[in-house]
């Protein structure tokens, strides 16, 4: 099968849509099947080896976060590349952020796919003010996945129809394997860890609050922030805490450690989130989890099942399911394990097999129309 895999987003810049894309056309290429990724980038040089580079990218601030996509006129291109690939199906990520998506849907003859990312609790300024306009392009899209209900909700709000679920995946065997923990936090203190860029849906702050609240009562604890991106105004404020420690820009190989050396694991965030790696990665990681009672933290996990759900930008919410799960160490070992079983699921060879599955069956109902078709026109002609 010939596969091309789009993104809107600077191939340059790490993010989800980066992460599920690669990690699926490295499944399917290992199957044998021919996959082209196309997408913007800044640097195109660094990365032509990976990626078909289509335009420049400029930022443009998306759901409370800064997309770079690019403007650039590339329509005469993508229709070259169309009919030289001849691709069997061509999968659009996040189908109706400009500019890169439209060009593909406008050529496209093969059978067209788009997932949707996206989720945003009280809906989407952008598919709000674009819609009038995206709706031909939306028509042109057969099959439509979304990486989780909360992703689904969002675009069926502005697009009313059927999103197969298909969830994003995570590195299952590079988290649930064996890692050895930092020994400078194996001091005999309980860890409490965070993983996340410093962004405000991230919640980090309700967490800094909470943790006051638990040295109080456990003062034999640590707090461990861990993410890609500039601390310092947060690092300011905990000055007076040596206990809160900061840890920027850390390695992906690196992760697993971090987890292997927390006690508790707690994702503060406020909403906007499709599903969350992070909270995945800590599951498969076999942590004890506390995490907001959002909508795409919850359709993943099921609270007093494989952690503990709690209200958005409350720290004493935050704080005393942090507490109870310190105090517990049975049941950090019950929510630990029934986690890792629950992560399983999300593993990316699950996930891209259900994406080809679904290629599959969109190529037989299309196969299946044109037969039907073909036999109607011989009747036709016949007179019969």
């Amino acid at each position: 099968m010939k596969i091309a895999l789009v993104s809107p987003y600077d191939w340059c810049v790490e993010g989800g849509v980066k992460t599920h894309i690669r990690h699926l056309a490295a499944s399917f290429r290992s199957w044998g099947h021919e996959v082209v990724i196309f997408a913007p980038a800044s640097d195109a040089e660094r990365v032509r080896d990976e990626v078909h580079v289509m335009g420049r990218p400029f930022s443009m601030r998306v759901s409370g976060s800064v997309a770079r996509i690019t403007f650039a006129w590339k329509s005469p291109e993508v229709k070259r590349v169309l009919q030289e690939h001849r691709f069997d199906v061509v999968h659009l990520h996040e189908p109706l952020m400009p500019l890169l998506p439209y060009y593909f849907l406008r050529h496209s003859h093969a059978v067209t796919v788009g997932t949707f990312h996206a989720a945003k609790e009280g809906g989407n300024r952008f598919y709000g003010y674009t819609t009038p306009l995206t709706r031909r392009w939306f028509r042109k899209i057969e099959g439509k996945i979304a990486v989780s209900p909360a992703a689904a909700k969002l675009v069926s709000r502005y697009f009313p129809g059927y999103f197969n679920i298909i969830p994003n995946g995570i590195d299952y065997e590079h988290f649930a394997g064996p890692a050895e923990p930092f020994p400078e936090f194996m001091d005999g203190r309980k860890n409490i860890l965070f993983v996340g860029r410093p962004e405000k849906r991230k919640g980090l702050k309700y967490l800094l609050k909470a943790y006051l609240r638990i040295r109080q009562q456990e003062p034999n604890t640590r707090l461990i922030v861990v993410g890609a991106g500039d601390f310092s105004r947060y690092e300011r404020v905990m000055a007076p805490f040596p206990d809160v420690v900061f840890r920027p820009n850390v390695p992906y190989a690196d992760l697993p450690r971090y987890h292997k050396s927390s006690t508790v694991f707690c994702a503060p965030n406020t909403g906007n989130e499709s599903q969350g790696y992070v909270l995945l990665e800590a599951l498969a990681a076999g942590d004890a989890v506390v995490a907001s009672n959002i909508e795409g933290f919850a359709g993943v996990m099921t609270n007093e099942v494989e952690g503990l759900l709690v209200r958005p930008k409350d720290p004493d919410a935050i704080a005393a399911a942090v507490l109870r799960l310190l105090r517990n160490p049975g049941l950090r070992e019950t929510f630990g394990a029934r986690g890792r079983e629950l992560a399983r699921h999300y593993s990316w060879d699950n996930v891209a097999h259900r994406v080809m599955s679904y290629y599959e069956r969109l190529l037989y109902e299309r196969q299946q129309v044109a037969e039907t078709r073909a036999r109607r026109a011989a009747l036709a002609g016949s007179g019969r």
